[in-house]
């Protein structure tokens, strides 16, 4: 692993790759808004974490993101769909990832191997999509996959090594997602933690939409 960075560090899947780089041997830097006051959201904010970072990372990974803004849920059908509620889900999971992203060039090395994952979704792909519902959920996770998208093959311009890739977890035991275990097969986060740096060990390709095993998604 290296030099890592964790972006979303105190969410039960970012605090479990924390322990499992760490485990691994890796030098990692663990960042949240929790601990940090890193608020993805915020460009400010954003600049002013990652701004103080010291590279370059041979391994980054960002967990975060939101279901849905506090007290409210993802919508079941196009009449549940509130403004509002929709742009709170795209400033964190699409305006979030943007923000970060356009730090990389500056935080990965320019020679030499690196992979940078971000967590996105399953339902976050066009094709994959047959149910339709939680739509601005799907649709901040398909802008965010094309952010990504945009990035690899950016990069890929000046840091000739660079992996960047879109990740779909899997359904994690985590707070994040405890409404909907009782219809959804989970798994712990330590053991998805494991996986997911496996897969991230083991990429070859760049600029493309991956799940927990290394199965490539289409976007």
């Amino acid at each position: 692993m290296m030099k890592a960075l964790v972006i979303g560090a105190s969410g039960g899947i970012g605090r479990a790759m924390v322990d499992e780089m760490r485990a691994r041997g890796g030098d990692v830097t663990a960042l949240s808004r929790r601990g940090d006051g890193l608020d993805v959201s915020d460009a400010q904010s954003v600049d002013r974490v990652l701004g103080g970072l010291e590279g370059p990372f041979q391994t980054v990974f960002v967990a975060t993101g939101i279901l849905a803004p506090e007290g409210a849920t993802p919508e079941k059908q196009l009449g549940a769909i509130d403004a509002d509620t929709m742009a709170r889900v795209f400033a964190v999971n699409t305006i979030g990832t943007a923000n970060i992203l356009r730090h990389l060039p500056r935080l990965l090395p320019r020679k030499g191997r690196s992979v940078t994952a971000i967590l996105t979704a399953r339902v976050g792909s066009i094709t994959d999509n047959r149910i339709g519902g939680w739509h601005s959920y799907r649709a901040s996770k398909a802008a965010a996959n094309m952010l990504i998208r945009g990035a690899a093959i950016e990069l890929a311009r000046t840091h000739k090594d660079a992996i960047v890739t879109a990740m779909h977890p899997g359904t994690v035991a985590t707070p994040f997602t405890a409404d909907y275990a009782a219809t959804h097969k989970t798994t712990p986060a330590d053991a998805t933690a494991a996986m997911l740096c496996d897969v991230m060990e083991g990429a070859t390709r760049t600029g493309v939409f991956v799940d927990y095993s290394g199965t490539e998604i289409p976007w």
